[in-house]
């Protein structure tokens, strides 16, 4: 069941080989600072802001590093140094995690537009900020195009992504490369050799781990459905991202996701061999690389590690969303996801506890979990959202984490503790528990997001991780927590939510204890020597420094490098990180990491529906194009008989014969009991005189599978 303490969410690791390491390190150690990088609070001014800025409509609040006790006047002013807002600070005292005197000015009530607004309190003033409606629309785009850098397998096109971060292929079995198209299991694994080729690169180094790309290929594939849930899927539609799949008429988004969703079924185990089915834990070098390096250049040997159930469930929880979710776009890629999921599965029930050890980090990262209870039930939960079958509703109402009040963990949700993302996938996406378990499940994210809200209330740079929580990947730490407040915010329409999961990116974006943004190429003080073979500036002039969007691991209490241990010794949690890229437990990048920013950025950058729709004219037709065994796919049409255009629209209906949606495309559909709710997508939302719009959903029956006898159009009967 629950930790008590946070799992390690990266081990230790050398950077280099024994030797060539000690050389590098010491290297490493005298390496001066990098001209224009906050590593520290003394290089910031005490106003700490998110110097991207603020969203017009969005909680507008900066902490303030003081000794002051007494409240301190505030001002806004704009780019012209006009004073346009001004008030009072609310001084908040000792802050623990950053161990700082502070004081918090909130001018949320100012919602005009501008760029280059800056916020003075007590003679200090803070980095320049805008406040706009498209403020997160780049880092949308910069975070996700993250994975696209990271790729193994492929040609990083100079057209794509500029001649600075443009190489070769990496691990294809061109020399002086010793993978990934043919690679060995380590010495008594097995037998054989495995196509492991493609998915990302998981952080600094050129390992590939099944545990990490599980968790990140969710999320990235969760943030593309949440978003079509709520009509602004065609923000992360085709041709919205710069990569070689753009333009065939699939979101990019799942294009992405896809390049990873590949590799993970690569990585399991062929039928005939034993532990047939289940998924090898992770590829990487047998000794680990020196710094720089390009993945090209890497002359290492890969081997493939034991399979492990952890590695088997994550596979078969991405891979049966992948069924759900991509099936409008490529059923036949659907059908091979939903039936790895299965075999990996049936693989893990057969193998519940072959457990990856901690000792296993030569070369790569260990990613031990000597607990899979928590795999196991997001695993059912997807299959059961997919699928609807009996048999994943069993095994998710049975196992305990259905109903423990510690599914999602003080610490949050991550690789180790994923029993928060079964939760997330049963509030959301319509399946066919009793009404009283949904309503319960749906409480337990909202009680999760209560937690952080209160913490955040609770510290003056409104964090929502506890001050123990400043561990290896903290920031993602902090972003996964601001997905599970913005479901909240979706789940409830409360605006708390929504308030709550913007002010985490003020957190990652600058208002912080060292004022610096986590996210390189925001702000005016950016990290930029994250821990990385290629993006390695510091190291050598003329390699690149890591591309915009991309996330340091954040404040590690810990100090679980050298760097960090000779730089940070008696910092405050929260302030435990330096931006030099030989600290790699602060300043590494993960696609874990980058994920759930992602999926961030992609929501912050939503404009919030407003008001209601209009009344309208209407005639349904409603088709049942496929039936097999408990499941059918329908298509509705929607006709607009009146003589003006509807712009935005509901349809609702009721299912007479207990039918359940499991997915829809084309519409955000909804359902509660027997009522069905579809909702217009940001492209389709208009819908002329005389025009149609159709959308189409996939859900289970239990025999009879009736037609709706009637239909409304934003409340009005339709013909």
């Amino acid at each position: 069941m629950p930790r008590s303490t946070p799992p390690l969410r990266r081990p230790s690791r050398l950077l280099a080989a024994p030797v060539a390491g000690a050389l590098l390190l010491a290297g490493l150690l005298t390496a001066p600072a990098v001209a224009g990088t906050a590593a520290s609070a003394g290089a910031t001014s005490a106003v700490r802001v998110n110097q991207v800025g603020y969203l017009p409509d969005g909680p507008k609040r900066a902490t303030v590093a003081t000794t002051a006790t007494q409240a301190l006047g505030w001002q806004l002013r704009n780019a012209s140094g006009a004073v346009v807002a001004s008030g009072s600070t609310v001084p908040r005292g000792a802050d623990a995690p950053s161990g700082q005197s502070v004081q918090v000015a909130d001018f949320s009530s100012y919602r005009s537009t501008g760029s280059g607004y800056v916020l003075a309190v007590d003679g200090s003033s803070s980095a320049p900020f805008d406040i706009r409606a498209d403020l997160y629309d780049t880092l949308r785009s910069d975070s996700m195009a993250f994975f696209h850098h990271q790729r193994s397998g492929i040609a990083i096109d100079a057209s794509l992504v500029g001649s600075a971060y443009a190489r070769p292929a990496g691990h294809l079995g061109i020399a002086p490369n010793k993978g990934d198209v043919s690679v060995p299991c380590q010495a008594s694994v097995c037998d054989y050799t495995q196509d492991v080729r493609g998915g990302w690169y998981d952080a600094g180094d050129h390992g590939k781990y099944v545990v990490n790309g599980g968790i990140s290929t969710w999320l990235v594939v969760n943030s593309f459905e949440r978003a079509k849930r709520a009509g602004h899927d065609a923000a992360l539609g085709d041709s919205t991202l710069r990569i070689p799949e753009r333009g065939n008429a699939v979101p990019d988004v799942l294009d992405e996701a896809r390049w990873e969703l590949d590799f993970l079924m690569r990585m399991q185990v062929p039928a005939g061999k034993p532990y047939a089915g289940m998924a090898f834990h992770k590829v990487h070098d047998a000794a680990w690389t020196g710094m720089p390096m390009r993945p090209e250049q890497d002359p290492q040997p890969r081997e493939l590690h034991r399979p492990s159930t952890a590695a088997t469930l994550n596979l078969a929880a991405a891979a049966a969303q992948c069924a759900r979710v991509l099936r409008p776009y490529d059923a036949a890629y659907a059908d091979r996801c939903l039936s790895s999921a299965r075999r990996a599965w049936a693989a893990a029930q057969a193998n519940p506890a072959l457990l990856a050890p901690d000792s296993d980090g030569t070369g790569g990262g260990s990613y031990g979990d000597t607990k899979v209870s928590d795999e196991f039930y997001w695993a059912a939960a997807e299959l059961y959202a997919t699928t609807g079958e009996s048999t994943y509703r069993d095994a998710v109402t049975s196992s305990p984490w259905h109903t423990s009040a510690d599914a999602f963990s003080p610490y949050g949700f991550g690789w180790a503790d994923t029993a928060a993302l079964g939760r997330l996938v049963l509030a959301t996406v319509p399946n066919g528990l009793p009404a009283s378990d949904v309503a319960r499940v749906r409480a337990s994210v909202s009680a999760a997001a209560d937690g952080y809200l209160s913490r955040m209330a609770a510290q003056g740079y409104a964090v929502p991780v506890p001050a123990d929580g400043y561990f290896w990947g903290s920031n993602g730490e902090v972003a996964g927590d601001a997905v599970v407040m913005a479901v909240a915010g979706e789940l409830t329409g409360d605006a708390r939510y929504r308030t709550g999961a913007l002010e985490t990116m003020d957190y990652l974006l600058g208002r912080n204890a060292l004022g610096v943004s986590y996210v390189t190429g925001y702000g005016e003080a950016y990290a930029q020597n994250q821990h990385h073979r290629f993006w390695a500036h510091q190291l050598d002039a003329s390699l690149p420094r890591p591309p915009a969007g991309s996330l340091a691991g954040g404040a590690n209490s810990r100090l679980q490098d050298p760097v960090a241990v000779e730089k940070l010794t008696g910092c405050a949690p929260a302030a435990c990180y330096v931006d030099d890229i030989g600290s790699y437990s602060t300043n590494e990048v993960a696609v874990n990491w980058n994920a759930p920013l992602a999926w961030l950025a992609a929501y912050a950058a939503e404009r919030p529906a407003t008001g209601q729709p209009p009344t309208a004219a209407c005639a349904v037709t409603y088709a049942v194009d496929n039936v097999w065994g408990t499941g059918f796919t329908a298509t509705a049409t929607v006709r607009n008989t009146g003589p003006t255009a509807v712009d935005g629209w509901q349809l609702t209906w009721t299912y007479p014969g207990g039918q359940r949606v499991m997915s829809a495309w084309n519409a955000t559909v909804t359902q509660s009991g027997a009522a069905v709710s579809a909702r217009n997508a940001d492209w389709n939302r208009t819908i002329a005189p005389g025009a149609t719009a159709s959308f189409g959903v996939q859900g289970t029956h239990t025999g009879a599978n009736p037609a709706p006898a009637a239909f409304a159009l934003n409340g009005s009967p339709c013909a």
